[in-house]
């Protein structure tokens, strides 16, 4: 991520507390004990995008829904993938503990480069790592849009032989029934190690669980 999109989002999230309590996933789900560390903050608003099908999908569709919201790309060579799988390993270790909570729960992957995402390619990025994944596009304006409700910074990076590079912010938001913004699910997993890389992701995957586990009711 460059030094502006870092800033902009240091920015708008400094004065947020982000507790991220990591607990057993084989508990059985609580109420929440604690105020959720995105309670009022000023993220989510209506959008209409596009599904795999062409269909449009509004941010209204999910009245009464949970929502995971990951805004990527999938030309990513990297992060995009890595934040995206641990996204999904921990609504899926979820999932098995939990399948009916589960079911309250739409996990979404917002592209931000809609010049290259057509509906089809998203839809087979997005069924790459869950069936239950939603990828939406959009034109260039809907997407604009859409992340500028969640705050999501992106803009275009260098150009490699491969084509050209996005830059963006890695957060994946848990928001809640009415649309509320509930957490950030840690996803981010930054090494390059290989080693490094399968213990990171086996704790971003825990985390995520028991984020999920901790909020949804």
């Amino acid at each position: 991520m460059n030094q502006l999109a870092m800033w902009y989002l240091k920015r708008i999230f400094a004065s947020l507390l982000l507790p991220l309590a990591i607990v057993s996933c084989n508990a059985a789900p609580t109420a929440p004990a604690e105020q959720p560390p995105l309670e009022g903050a000023a993220i989510g608003g209506p959008f209409t995008l596009v599904n795999k099908d062409g269909d449009e999908v509004r941010w209204a569709d999910f009245q009464g829904k949970y929502r995971i919201l990951y805004f990527g790309y999938t030309f990513c060579p990297d992060a995009c993938p890595m934040d995206v799988q641990a996204m999904m390993l921990g609504f899926s270790r979820f999932e098995d503990e939990h399948p009916a909570l589960a079911e309250k729960v739409q996990p979404i992957f917002v592209s931000i480069d809609p010049a290259r995402d057509t509906p089809e390619v998203v839809g087979e990025f997005a069924a790459a790592f869950h069936p239950r994944l939603m990828g939406l596009t959009g034109t260039a304006e809907q997407v604009d849009k859409a992340a500028s409700a969640f705050a999501a910074a992106y803009g275009r990076g260098e150009d490699t032989p491969q084509g050209y590079l996005m830059d963006h912010s890695r957060i994946a938001y848990l928001m809640g029934p009415q649309g509320e913004p509930i957490a950030m699910l840690p996803v981010d997993v930054q090494v390059t190690d290989d080693v490094e890389y399968a213990q990171a992701l086996k704790n971003a995957v825990q985390a995520t669980a028991s984020e999920l586990e901790k909020w949804v009711s």
